[in-house]
């Protein structure tokens, strides 16, 4: 595996570990991995191989597509999913307007005065 790819993995996992507000040590202890391991990984120092890549998802409830390649697949989504099951049907409505607002901001929903 090349640096580069290394590098960029390293940093997705460092993302999505600041995202979930897990410490390096929590992340290797649910990964399985060593702290001193799993820095390394994130700093693109090391390479994963398949099984510790199999870990590091899971752990950090990601698909591994997203780890190597940063494109989400249907795990990505199912988990988000999961997530929503907590809200309640006004909580999850008013989730619903901000993510429309923020594809809006985004560009990749045209602005229609009709939906507010």
């Amino acid at each position: 595996m090349s640096e580069e790819i290394s590098s960029k993995i390293g940093h997705r996992i460092m993302l999505r570990r600041k995202q979930l507000r897990y410490t390096q040590e929590k992340a290797a202890e649910k990964s399985g991995l060593s702290h001193q391991f799993f820095s390394t990984v994130e700093t693109g120092r090391k390479n994963l191989r398949a099984e510790s890549i199999i870990k590091v998802a899971r752990a950090l409830e990601v698909s591994t597509d997203y780890l190597l390649t940063g494109t989400i697949n249907q795990v990505d989504i199912d988990n988000i999913s999961k997530s929503l099951l907590q809200l309640s049907g006004t909580e999850l409505h008013c989730l619903e307007e901000i993510i429309k607002n923020y594809l809006k901001a985004l560009g990749h929903l045209e602005w229609d005065d009709t939906d507010q």
